[in-house]
């Protein structure tokens, strides 16, 4: 598997990155892990956007989700129309939630464009690879994401506190996406991970590779280097756009 680092800002985009959106491919399938505010346009420097086979979002705050309803236009309106229907594999209510964004009527709503399918517990195939989801630890309904295929995996944190499901399924992945949103401090409680905490729960893991994300813009990335480094002594990065990894 490939995966670009199509967006990696925290909670908002940064002045060098759109918020979260990341790119994973494998025998010519192409899916999405999250599709946050501004990631569509740079998304286009690394895929055809017709020729992309499925959207997983992690849930529904607008760093992201909310570029789904770019994408709604995008394919909406192409002089061609949309060539085929897209999966969009998210939180209970999806659907709606993007309707209601673009002000549209819930039926149809986006539904001509994509069709919505909450997430469920257990695997769930598409195309070449194995998705497992489990619920986070976030204010909203919230999940991670483990792509297995090729007998590879990668596991996406989305946002989440310190969370035993996230160590649960990340078990033995060949790379983690892990969020590292706070540094050390008076950090609200079961929202995000510090570095450090995202190091450990990488550690408890046994993860191959970490690449660190949702950083967020007021953070220096060298003390979130540093902050991790003291808890995770394997591999790992800062995700920083246009970075593709092969898993």
């Amino acid at each position: 598997m490939d995966l670009t680092v199509v967006g990696c800002a925290g909670s908002f985009p940064g002045p060098d990155s759109p918020a979260s959106c990341y790119l994973v491919e494998h025998q010519g399938f192409r899916v999405l892990l999250d599709l946050g505010n501004g990631s569509l346009g740079a998304l286009q420097r690394y895929a055809d956007l017709e020729l992309i086979d499925a959207v997983l979002l992690t849930h529904l705050h607008v760093d992201h989700c909310i570029d789904l309803a770019s994408y709604y236009v995008a394919r909406r309106y192409h002089p061609e129309g949309p060539r085929h229907v897209i999966p969009v594999l998210g939180p209970t209510g999806t659907a709606g939630r993007m309707a209601r964004a673009y002000d549209l009527p819930e039926n149809p709503g986006m539904t001509e464009e994509f069709e919505f399918i909450d997430h469920l517990p257990g695997p769930v195939d598409l195309g070449p690879m194995r998705i497992t989801t489990t619920r986070v630890n976030h204010p909203v309904e919230a999940y991670a994401i483990r792509i297995d295929a090729g007998g590879r995996s990668i596991v996406y944190s989305g946002d989440t506190g310190p969370s035993d499901a996230l160590v649960e399924l990340a078990a033995g992945a060949d790379l983690a996406l892990f969020e590292a949103s706070f540094l050390e401090g008076d950090n609200p409680p079961d929202l995000h991970l510090t570095a450090r905490e995202a190091a450990e729960h990488a550690r408890k893991a046994e993860v191959g590779h970490l690449v660190l994300t949702h950083l967020v813009a007021w953070n220096p990335r060298d003390a979130t280097r540093e902050q991790a480094g003291r808890a995770y002594d394997g591999a790992f990065d800062l995700a920083r756009v246009g970075t593709t990894y092969q898993v």
